[in-house]
Parts: C-alpha cells; sequence; structure tokens
C-alpha cells in the first residue's frame, strides 16, 4: 500500500506538471481527457456543474459562488487550482478538502490509465475531481478552468451556466499576445444555449464575447450594466458594498476580504446569481447570497486574497501575479499611505516581467527572492531586472527571512508587501 505522500512525489515524477514545468507541460486539446472520461463512464455528467475561467479572480469567484450555494443548503463540490500549502486544496465539497487516502485509492484503481493515456498532472487533477464529486453525491460543482478555456481540461463539462472574470495578460506564450487573443481562448467556454455572464467589461474584449454567445445562442450579460457598485469601503475586517440590482433593489454586501479587487469579483457573482435566477436556472435568495459571501472564508477556506499577517506595520501578502493583478494590489498600497514601504517579491520566469515591473514604485525598498520552485526566476536576476527598472534592494534566502529582515527596521507606519507569485505566498510560515 502506497502512502499519499508517496502517490503524489510519483505523479510529480511521472507526469508533466505545469507549475513545476510550465509551456512544456502544457497539453493544449481534449483528447487526453475525454478518454479519461469515458474510462471512467463520463462522471463529469453525474453532477449539475457551473464553468468559471478568466485571467484574476477566477479562484475568489469560484469560492464565493461555491459559499453561496452552500448556503441554500446544498452539498457543493469546488474544482481550483493550484493550491497554496496541500493538494488536497484543489478539491473541496463544503469546504472540506478530499481525503488523502481517497486520492490515494483512486490511483491504485486507476494507474494503468496512466500508462495508457499519458495524460499531464492537470489532466489527471481534473479527472480525480469529477470522479470524487460523482462517488460523493454533490449538488452543483463549480468547475476554474486551469488556463484558458477552449483547450482546458476542464472543457468537457455541460454546464448550467458559465463565467468569465476579467481579460488581462499572463500565460501570453499559450494563449496570444493581445487582448482579443486572449479573450477568444476564455471565450471557448461559451456553450450553446448556455448563459454566460462577464464580470468586466472591457472595450477590446467585449465583442468577442457577444460574437461567441451569439453563434451559440447563449444568453449573454455583463456584470457592469446589471449591478450597480454606488459605495465601498475595505477595513481589516473586509470589503463592504452598497450595491444596487435589477432583481434584489439595494443591499449591502459584506466581503471577509479586503482587497479593493473584490468589488468586481462580487459584483460579477451577484449578476450571474441574478442571471441564473431570472432564467429559472436556480432559485437563489438574496440574503444566502449575502450571507454566501459574507461567509466565503468560513464556507471554504479561501486564503492569500490581502491577507493581513500584522498590522503596525502592516505585512501583507497577496497572489497577485500578473500585470492587472499587481496594477490593483498597488493602487490598494497607495491607500495606507505608508511611511516606508518595502515589497518581498518572487516570480516564476515565464510571466512578462518587464510589463509588471513597469508599474512597482521606484521609492520602495526591495526584497528580491524565489520560491522552492523549478519555475521560480531566481531571485539574483529578478533583482538584476529590478535594477534595469530603477528598483532598489536586496536579496534574501526564501520569503520568511525576507520578512524577518523586513520586520528589523519597520515602524509601525510602515507596509511590508509580499506578493509577485502564488508558489511564493505559499511559503509563509
Amino acid at each position: 500500500m502506497m502512502s499519499f505522500e508517496e502517490v503524489m512525489n510519483f505523479l510529480y515524477a511521472q507526469l508533466p506538471v505545469f507549475h513545476r514545468e510550465g509551456k512544456k507541460a502544457y497539453k493544449p486539446g481534449l483528447g487526453n481527457i475525454e478518454k479519461l472520461c469515458q474510462q471512467l463512464g463520463n462522471p463529469q455528467d453525474s453532477f449539475i456543474s457551473l464553468h468559471i475561467a478568466g485571467t484574476n479572480g477566477k479562484g475568489s469567484s469560484s469560492h464565493f459562488m461555491a459559499s453561496i450555494l452552500k448556503e441554500h443548503g446544498y452539498k457543493v463540490g469546488l474544482y481550483t487550482s493550484p493550491h497554496l500549502k496541500s493538494f488536497t486544496e484543489r478539491i473541496k465539497i463544503n469546504g472540506q478538502e478530499v481525503e488523502k487516502q481517497w486520492i490515494v485509492d483512486f490511483f491504485l484503481r486507476n494507474k494503468p490509465l496512466l500508462a495508457e493515456i499519458k495524460p499531464s498532472f492537470f489532466e489527471w487533477t481534473v479527472i480525480m475531481a469529477f470522479q470524487y464529486f460523482k462517488e460523493k453525491g454533490v449538488d452543483y460543482a463549480i468547475i476554474e478552468t486551469g488556463l484558458g478555456g477552449r483547450l482546458d481540461s476542464t472543457n468537457v463539462i455541460k454546464p448550467l451556466g458559465c463565467f468569465i472574470t476579467n481579460i488581462g495578460y499572463d500565460h501570453q506564450d499559450l494563449l496570444g499576445d493581445s487582448l482579443e487573443l486572449i479573450a477568444a481562448e476564455k471565450a471557448g467556454i461559451i456553450k450553446s444555449q448556455t448563459p454566460i455572464c462577464i464580470s468586466e467589461k472591457q472595450a477590446e474584449t467585449a465583442a468577442i464575447f457577444l460574437n461567441m454567445a451569439a453563434v451559440e445562442q447563449a444568453p449573454i450579460q455583463f456584470a457592469q450594466d446589471e449591478v450597480l457598485v454606488e459605495n465601498s469601503s475595505y477595513s481589516i475586517m473586509g470589503l463592504q458594498m452598497d450595491v444596487t440590482a435589477n432583481t434584489w433593489g439595494k443591499f449591502q454586501v459584506h466581503s471577509p476580504y479586503a482587497g479593493i479587487y473584490q468589488i468586481n469579483n462580487i459584483r460579477g457573482v451577484i449578476a450571474w446569481c441574478e442571471q441564473l435566477n431570472s432564467l429559472g436556472k436556480l432559485h437563489l435568495e438574496l440574503a444566502k447570497i449575502q450571507s454566501g459571501i459574507a461567509k466565503c472564508r468560513q464556507n471554504t477556506q479561501l486564503r492569500g486574497r490581502w491577507e493581513v499577517y500584522q498590522e503596525k506595520p502592516w505585512i501583507v501578502a497577496d497572489t497577485g501575479h500578473n500585470e492587472s493583478g499587481i496594477r490593483q494590489i498597488l493602487e490598494q498600497v497607495k491607500q495606507y499611505k505608508p511611511h516606508k514601504l518595502t515589497i518581498i517579491l518572487g516570480m516564476v520566469a515565464d510571466k512578462d516581467i518587464n510589463r509588471v515591473f513597469s508599474l512597482f514604485p521606484r521609492e520602495a525598498h526591495y526584497l528580491f527572492t524565489e520560491a522552492k520552485n523549478p519555475r521560480a526566476l531566481p531571485a539574483q536576476k529578478l533583482m538584476e531586472i529590478g535594477n534595469q527598472h530603477g528598483l532598489k534592494g536586496s536579496i534574501s534566502a526564501n520569503v520568511n527571512e525576507a520578512i524577518k529582515e523586513a520586520r528589523l527596521s519597520a515602524l509601525e507606519s510602515d507596509f511590508i508587501l509580499i506578493t509577485g507569485s502564488t508558489y511564493l505566498v505559499a511559503e509563509i510560515d
């Protein structure tokens, strides 16, 4: 009998793993996942699914929607990636992570499929989630795409509704080097006569979604046209929003997450709820939508989004790692008006680092570091690129050493930000 650790080590060693190897581990196309589904009796057809794609915010939006459905009394599966601390975070039911023993048993039962089909690590985790949700009899499953949409392994489901958060520059080497090309890939999740809600309406991409929806005869709406955010504020306790929606009128929403970028995510999810409700796909109550958003952290255990570790000085970590994500994080930091800003930064090598570095303030002090991940850009190289953009600082061996160093000289009025990579935030003790 193998242990959970032995199974995971085997999978990491034998299968192409995107978070470790990057582009060369990416297997575009649905051939492998379709074969896996067929071999296991198409488990993805045994539950009602909701499909979510986008550049930023799809993880938060997935968790908000899962929490809302849980508040309505449903048994809700949630599949997301990557994980922060443990692989089991990727597959949850009502906030509870998949059992390690179940993963071992699934592997031992289906090991011959590895040799026969040769899936990627992501394809294997997708079929694992589908089978788990089938065996556990979930009422609904929220399925987050891994990368893109059209050729993403999750795109074999037949969802009740689809949701796209926004379009930004990320994974251009795989999805295209323009917002229009990236949007076309994300729009690939739009299905025939299946409602689609777009969280953010962007001039460069709106027509692409409208055209795809017309081709598929899919009801489409943009959240910004349906839900108005009239006022918002944030504190250590989270985010508060005054909202007006066509169906429910004016009401207030409290989020346990203080990141102001969550405004777009929450507005999008509310608009999606309204769309599914108005089309008779789901029957949702305003009070349970509000409690689902307010109890998202409690219901789903989502971490790493504007996560506050300390006040006086502020120490905040966020998994933002691309241009649009970093821009929103830095805008929020400005509102704290710190006496001194220290940014602990680590990134993976296949990001458009020059585009991201152009956003960072030159007056901040930088601690360049790296995660224990083969894709991580070495801290020395990261500092050299930073210096080219006028960003000055020093190297730290790892994120926890960087935090210790930053604390030594920090005043109560200072701000320490940890960002640039999910894998970096995952290593915070």
